[in-house]
């Protein structure tokens, strides 16, 4: 939500991003764990990715979920598609 809402925020306006905020509140929120953090942070390690984003696959990876992202950090990682 934090990503999103910043993003869109910077890109577009305040009231898109607010407006995606809504439309997040709607989905599932997974919480993060002592393992999901520590699976994150074998991936951060493995494939030198941020925090953020290796909590973001991690995630995605645990819940058997495809990363659909326009962020190039994930190219190439299994599970992950980057829109261009």
């Amino acid at each position: 939500m934090y990503e999103a809402y910043k993003v869109i925020w910077r890109d577009l306006s305040e009231e898109r991003a607010l407006e995606a905020v809504s439309a997040l509140r709607r989905a599932t929120i997974a919480p993060i764990d002592e393992s999901l953090a520590l699976e994150a942070a074998d991936i951060s390690l493995a494939h030198g990715l941020a925090m953020a984003d290796s909590l973001v696959y991690a995630t995605a990876r645990r819940h058997g979920a495809s990363l659909v992202t326009a962020d190039a950090d994930f190219n190439g990682l299994p599970g992950a598609i980057v829109l261009r």
